[in-house]
Order: C-alpha cells, then structure tokens, then sequence
C-alpha cells in the first residue's frame, strides 16, 4: 500500500481566504417614458416643395483649377491692369482680370465676339520651351 503524505491541510479548503461577491441590490424597473400612440392617418401627406437655397446661405460655386500657356506681351498686359485696377481703388488678381474678361467676351454680340476673337493670334499650346 502507498502512504500517503500529510500536509496538515484539509483537502479541498485553501489556506487564502475567498471573498465572497457583495449581493447586488435589486434594480428599480422605471417606466419608460413613452409618447402616446397616435392613429394612423390614411390621407394622403402632400409632398413637401424643394427646399429653396436661403438668402443668407447660398451655396459656393465649385472651382476648377486650370493652366494654360499665354504670350509674354499679353501677360505684361495682364500686369497692366492690375496696376489700373489699384489706381481705380479696386485691387485685383489676376484671375480676376480674366474672370471679367470672360464676362465681358460673353456679353458680346456675336459679331463683336468673332471679331474680338480674330484679333488674337493662335499659338502653340503645351510648355513652352526651356531657354
């Protein structure tokens, strides 16, 4: 027969005492605060008019970023108006100098616009060369 080693423990008790969890308290059911029903409606709802942009907050038109290849004389003469624009009192940019031009070009009649676009000569597009 095996003998059998005594420890002076018990068997299947633990010399580090276990806490027992604290009983949790029972929760108070609340009632839902909850709207009264309302009947369903069988008539017909109208459907609501597109939403009008308001005054105060209209919306910004999209940019759109674009490059393109221009003489020197006639970017000297953008340089020109913006210098003209400053004595006027009104700075202004660049893109604003075209920006107006375009509306002035499409303000034309089309003969005015033919002719206004006859008198500027084509050039090749792309970068220009490296000097």
């Amino acid at each position: 027969m095996a003998t059998a080693k005594k420890t002076g423990r018990s068997a299947g008790k633990s010399l580090i005492p276990v806490r027992k969890p604290a009983p949790r308290k029972a929760a108070v059911a609340k009632p839902a605060a909850r709207p009264a029903a309302r009947p369903v409606s069988t008539t017909p709802v109208p459907a609501r008019p597109a939403e009008q942009p308001r005054a105060d907050k209209l919306k910004k038109p999209k940019l759109v970023r674009d490059s393109f290849t221009i003489p020197k004389a006639e970017y000297a003469v953008l340089q020109d108006l913006k210098e003209r624009a400053a004595k006027g009192g009104k700075a202004a940019k660049k893109s604003e100098i075209l920006r107006a031009g375009i509306k002035a070009l499409a303000a034309m009649g089309d003969t005015a616009f033919a002719a206004a676009l006859g008198a500027v000569p084509p050039i090749k597009t792309g970068r220009p060369a490296k000097e």
